[in-house]
C-alpha cells in the first residue's frame, strides 16, 4: 500500500476518532498530493515523490512553530508541532548527526572531493542519496566544515 492510500485511510480514521488536528494535518497532506498530480495528469504518485511532498509540509510547519514561539503565540506554535509529528510517520526515520557525518566523511573521501571548488559536486552527490533521511542544512553544513 503506498502513501497516498495509507493516507487515506488514516484520514477515514481521524473522523471517526474525531481527532481534528490530526484530520485537518492529513486533509493539507492529500490537497498536497492532489495537486501535485493535477501537474502532470497522472493517476498514481510515487512513494518517493509523496515523501518529499510530506518532508516539504513538515519543514513548513516547523518554521511556522518557530516563528509563532518567537512571537509569544505558543497556542499557535503547539497546534504546529502537534502537526508535525503526526507528519514525521508518514517520513522514513532521520538519520542522526554522527551518521550523517560519517556518511559525508566517506562520500568526500571515496570521490577524492578535496577544496571548496567541490561543495557543488559532493552536495549534489549527498542530496540524491539522503533525500528524505537528513536535512540538507545539516548536510551542507557538514559538507562545508570539511571542504572549507
Amino acid at each position: 500500500m503506498g502513501l497516498f492510500e495509507k493516507i487515506n485511510i488514516d484520514i477515514k480514521k481521524s473522523m471517526i476518532e474525531k481527532n481534528k488536528i490530526k484530520l485537518d494535518t492529513l486533509r493539507s497532506v492529500k490537497s498536497a498530493f492532489l495537486l501535485e498530480m493535477s501537474k502532470d495528469g497522472s493517476k498514481e504518485l510515487s512513494d518517493e515523490v509523496s515523501q518529499k511532498i510530506i518532508l516539504k509540509l513538515l519543514k513548513q510547519r516547523k518554521e511556522s512553530a518557530k516563528i509563532f514561539t518567537e512571537r509569544s503565540r505558543n497556542d499557535l506554535a503547539e497546534v504546529e508541532i502537534k502537526q508535525s509529528k503526526f507528519l514525521e510517520v508518514y517520513l522514513p526515520k532521520m538519520m542522526t548527526l554522527n551518521e550523517i557525518e560519517i556518511y559525508v566523511s566517506n562520500t568526500i573521501k571515496n570521490n577524492q572531493f578535496k577544496s571548496s571548488s567541490d561543495i557543488g559536486k559532493c552536495m549534489s552527490l549527498l542530496m540524491k542519496e539522503l533525500s528524505g533521511k537528513a536535512d540538507g542544512k545539516i548536510i551542507s553544513s557538514i559538507v562545508r566544515q570539511k571542504l572549507i
